[in-house]
């Protein structure tokens, strides 16, 4: 994964362009969700790029704590460099988009941020239909297959150490609360290095215009999202 295909630095600023944030969604993470469309009224950049683009540019902390408070799009964002434990990230009028929490030691190793990273977006691109749906059966919900709302809210990592070379993240369970018609999904994973764990986080997505669950309904949002990845993965092996 060569991240620095997927956004670009601009005199301090980040920028993200709708091409490089759907390829990234589609390409790497595996995630077809429609806020990543390019002609989506609502789109967004992925969570797991901004994640990626973090670590990339701030560093791997040992205890790091990421909160989504914006919709990142096609505009510009500022990282500081700072050594505070604390790091907003912002856009020229001061809207803010992240905040990020981090303690302990610091590591910029690049093998080891490119494998984590590349391992946590693996996992994160299995979570629709796989998880997700399981989780709400069980819960007698369904997100609004017209308007699926499916967002990041925040994610979490703690780790033993940092001469890692190769973690790979291992899922350690999921849970849905639903709130009426709102629902938070956490998702709690571990890292394991060598068959060791030597971390382990969470994450956690908002789920909005929850309803009773259908599973007539609910097959059709998964098929066509299915065909959906399906024909873009047949174009873009024909494009290469």
């Amino acid at each position: 994964m060569v991240l620095t295909n997927f956004y670009t630095v601009k005199g301090g600023r980040i920028s993200f362009t709708r091409d490089q944030a759907s390829r990234f969604a589609k390409e790497i993470a595996n995630d077809f969700n429609p806020l990543h469309d390019t002609d989506a009224k609502m789109f967004c950049v992925p969570g797991d790029l901004m994640f990626s683009v973090v670590l990339d540019r701030l560093g791997l902390s040992r205890q790091m704590q990421i909160e989504f408070s914006g919709m990142v799009n096609d505009n510009d964002v500022i990282f500081p460099e700072s050594g505070s434990p604390t790091i907003d990230v912002v856009d020229d009028e001061g809207k803010r988009y992240l905040t990020i929490h981090r303690e302990g030691e610091l590591t910029r190793d690049q093998t080891l941020i490119d494998n984590l990273s590349r391992s946590y977006v693996a996992f994160s691109g299995k979570t629709f239909p796989d998880i997700l749906v399981p989780l709400m059966a069980r819960q007698g919900v369904m997100i609004n297959p017209a308007r699926p709302l499916i967002m990041y809210k925040s994610m979490e990592i703690s780790l033993d150490r940092l001469d890692l070379r190769q973690p790979n993240l291992e899922s350690t369970g999921a849970s849905l609360d639903v709130q009426g018609k709102k629902g938070t999904v956490r998702l709690d994973f571990r890292f394991l290095e060598e068959g060791e764990e030597v971390g382990r986080g969470a994450k956690y997505m908002a789920l909005r215009g929850l309803r009773t669950y259908q599973a007539e309904t609910m097959q059709r949002v998964v098929d066509e999202y299915n065909r959906y990845k399906q024909a873009y993965n047949y174009q873009s092996s024909l494009a290469s």
